[in-house]
């Protein structure tokens, strides 16, 4: 289990690694900020994310849940938004560029969980 967890983290960092990389709107501060913000957003995925999914679910009165895929996009986005606002390691000038992130960390999430074979947080 730990080292599942462990590689999970690692992944995650990667991931906004490249993500930051590519998405002009989101810088990370250096190696530890990476680190830093894989870390933050995993947990506040697992404590809030579903909270926050089943929110709006039921909010948009169940098309949330026919649309998985994008709640989940959206759900990302605001984790990615909320990790901005708590930490300075990580900086997204607005929405849409937390929004184009969310995309780019759920398509490189699902190549490294077909790559890897373990489920990833992002």
């Amino acid at each position: 289990m730990l080292e599942s967890l462990l590689l999970s983290w690692i992944v995650l960092s990667l991931i906004i690694a490249i993500t930051a990389a590519v998405i002009p709107g989101v810088n990370v501060r250096g190696f530890w900020g990476v680190v830093l913000v894989a870390a933050l957003f995993g947990v506040l995925n697992v404590v809030i994310g579903w909270s926050l999914f089943v929110l709006i679910g039921i909010g948009t009165l169940g098309l949330g849940f026919l649309l998985a895929f994008v709640t989940r996009i959206v759900v990302n986005a605001i984790l990615l938004k909320l990790v901005d606002a708590l930490t300075t390691q990580l900086t997204i000038t607005d929405f849409r560029y937390a929004l184009l992130a969310a995309v780019v960390m759920s398509g490189l999430g699902t190549l490294m969980e077909w790559m890897v074979g373990v489920r990833f947080v992002a």
